[in-house]
């Protein structure tokens, strides 16, 4: 049996935000529509105190992994093109 895992993880920039609650409220809403969009599954694992930047994970397990490759790059494609948000990188691990 084959198991393929896909982790990402997206270090995003949010300019406008002034405090932690303007960053969490941007964070939260990209999350929620990542999750529900891609069927992936996403924390913010790092610079948790920065009003101003975030480290996000995003998780894929499948039993293909061009499935699961081409959903993670929309995924970046997502993160890419946020308006409230600038992708400043992108790691892709296979597991």
């Amino acid at each position: 049996m084959a198991t393929v895992v896909g982790l990402l993880h997206l270090k995003l920039h949010i300019a406008q935000a002034q405090s932690l609650k303007d960053k969490r409220r941007v964070v939260k809403g990209f999350k929620d529509r990542l999750a529900h969009a891609h069927n992936v599954s996403i924390a913010e694992v790092d610079r948790l105190d920065d009003r101003r930047q975030a480290v996000l994970a995003v998780a894929m397990v499948s039993n293909d992994r061009r499935y699961v490759e081409g959903a993670l790059q929309q995924v970046i494609r997502a993160a890419s093109t946020h308006r409230d948000m600038i992708l400043i990188d992108q790691e892709l691990e296979w597991l």
